[in-house]
């Protein structure tokens, strides 16, 4: 029964997907992280059920890529982007640590924040009018359990930045060594489950992910003193975006045939 709550409250804090509500207790978030991929899964099916309606209708690559950039805040209510632009204005202070620990507390956005949101969704619808075959958009579709995947093992493995806030509710009750090998598992299976649906997409999309973690870990350390929980949201959408590059970078390679 825990593991079902743990579940719940997974899907209750970072989804708007309707589960039945559970007590806001430590027992009942002990197995949280490791079913918050589940959320991605839920994403990444969505995005592929509406490829298929793209090609069945006949829908041309512009709505299909506005609609794609919109299934994951439709899903998420948009909290890791929320966290995305706490960041983006934090950084953007050129603060101390401490102030910038701050500045992602407040819940205004700043004009930062809504530069980067803008050069983020431009960005992304590009990306997504770029990849037309359904192979590349199934491996974006795995790209949001790969990015909740590694974003829990961050959360889990990565210092603190803070003892307190949304995500050291989630990490402080968690059964860590459980949970990290559970994550680990389902971290293997979204590699291969890339590769085997597309070699060349699935290899690009997983070598940009391990660069995105890489200069995470670097820039949650040197600029905030370790991670939170908008800082893991940051990190979240940044791997998604650059899974994203992988497939399209990918489909213009098959295209201008080098």
């Amino acid at each position: 029964m825990s593991i079902l709550k743990s579940l719940c409250s997974a899907f209750l804090m970072y989804s708007r997907i309707p589960v039945p509500r559970v007590k806001w207790s430590e027992e009942n978030r002990r197995f949280s992280l490791v079913f918050f991929p589940l959320v991605g899964a839920v994403t990444g099916g969505l995005l592929v059920l509406w490829r298929m309606a793209v090609d069945y209708l006949g829908i041309n690559s512009l709505l299909f890529s506005a609609v794609a950039c919109v299934i994951p805040i439709i899903v998420s209510g948009g909290i890791h982007l929320d966290g995305f632009c706490d960041v983006i204005d934090a950084q953007g202070s050129c603060a101390p640590k401490e102030k910038k620990l701050e500045i992602m507390s407040d819940p205004h956005i700043g004009s930062f924040a809504a530069i980067g949101l803008a050069v983020y969704f431009i960005l992304q619808f590009g990306l997504f009018s770029c990849v037309n075959s359904f192979r590349a958009v199934s491996v974006v579709a795995l790209g949001y359990s790969l990015s909740r995947t590694l974003s829990a093992l961050c959360a889990i493995t990565f210092k603190s930045a803070k003892n307190d806030g949304s995500l050291q509710s989630f990490v402080k009750p968690a059964d860590k060594l459980t949970s990290i090998i559970l994550l680990s598992v389902f971290l293997a299976s979204v590699f291969a489950g890339m590769l085997l649906i597309d070699l060349i997409a699935g290899a690009a999309a997983l070598a940009l992910s391990a660069a995105a973690l890489v200069f995470f870990r670097f820039f949650s350390y040197k600029s905030f003193g370790g991670i939170t929980g908008d800082l893991a949201g940051f990190f979240l959408q940044i791997c998604e975006i650059v899974v994203l590059l992988g497939a399209a970078a990918t489909e213009i390679y098959r295209q201008i045939g080098i």
